[in-house]
């Protein structure tokens, strides 16, 4: 990543010669087989990269309303300024983790009348701060974590901190920006128009297809388009850097909820799905969930199809939770 766009092509070029069936160096050569591959059950994986500034994006339009109406009502639920620029809020780069790693729960202040624990399943994308056609790089699955009491109590003014900058967890597995490009489809029409600084005409939309199980019970399936999210990723990258603010290392993270379905049947997290926890879950074998327990196993997996391009695939990301000395009874998640 650090040689740029450049080296990572070439690095996608030589393996999918290397991997093809017409190629004959591994094909037909056992003990370079033997050595150049390793099995997944035996292998140990860590974080892709070494992150250094992370970013969190709020651009799906339907979840913000949704959040909104649930914590300020109808009348508040979208923000003003969310219309004009890509509201975010940058994150510990120090709490993101590999994927599998377990979470804890959280202790922090909280009002006495709240308690609860979200999990952000979702798309990320790392960037290189290279020139702007080529700063991002590739897409991983990502889930965010945040308690949302702890949230609730100390973001006003000046907004989130504790409650949502204690653990994220990464796929190991990446999926170059050069394989997700044929899929990319036509942003669409914005109004308000954005300031000129936010303007793109290229086509940077995609329609990810996102899968999320409980302990193997299919959860939550459907089509997170991002024909639904109100910023590109472009959008996103251009106002972080429009402040001119210092990169500290190569790489950084920009997360990004994806657009949750407007069906209810359908919604991309269990905070909607649940409404704040006033509905029960049906997660099969008779069990229900308003909120995850100590236990509980998330995972997700995503992919992109279309008739001219094929098929391209994200591992998934799971996530493992276990108990801290803090003697939470709720914990609940959103899935995007």
């Amino acid at each position: 990543m650090a040689l740029g766009y450049e080296a990572w092509s070439e690095a996608r070029r030589t393996l999918q010669t290397l991997l093809s069936a017409s190629e004959s160096t591994l094909r037909d050569d056992v003990s370079l087989r033997s050595r150049a591959f390793v099995h997944q059950s035996a292998a140990m994986m860590h974080l892709p990269a070494d992150v250094g500034d992370y970013t969190d994006f709020y651009s799906s339009r339907d979840h913000a309303t949704n959040v909104g109406i649930m914590f300020r009502g109808k009348e508040n639920a979208l923000m003003p300024n969310w219309l004009r620029l890509p509201v975010g809020y940058h994150g510990r780069a120090s709490s993101l983790v590999v994927s599998g790693t377990p979470i804890r729960r959280p202790c922090g202040q909280m009002r006495p009348d709240q308690s609860n624990l979200q999990i952000l399943g979702s798309i990320g994308v790392e960037h290189k701060t290279t020139k702007p056609g080529d700063n991002l790089t590739l897409w991983r699955l990502t889930s965010h974590i945040i308690t949302r009491d702890i949230q609730a109590w100390e973001y006003v003014p000046l907004g989130p901190f504790l409650g949502k900058n204690f653990g994220t967890t990464i796929s190991p597995w990446v999926v170059p920006m050069e394989a997700l490009l044929p899929f990319a489809e036509s942003n669409p029409i914005q109004d308000p128009e954005p300031l000129p600084y936010l303007q793109h005409q290229d086509a940077y939309t995609f329609n990810i297809n996102l899968f999320v199980s409980l302990k193997g019970t299919l959860m939550c399936t459907g089509s997170r388009s991002g024909r639904r999210l109100g910023w590109s990723l472009r959008q996103k990258l251009g106002h972080g850097k429009s402040s001119e603010r210092p990169w500290k290392k190569t790489s950084a993270w920009l997360r990004s909820d994806s657009g949750p379905l407007t069906n209810p049947e359908n919604f991309g997290s269990m905070l909607e799905l649940s409404w704040r926890g006033s509905k029960s879950i049906d997660v099969g074998g008779g069990k229900t969930r308003t909120f995850l327990k100590d236990g509980d196993e998330v995972k997700i997996s995503a992919h992109v199809a279309n008739s001219s391009c094929g098929f391209c695939h994200g591992q998934t990301n799971f996530i493992n939770f276990t108990t801290h000395i803090c003697n939470w009874a709720q914990m609940t998640s959103f899935f995007l």
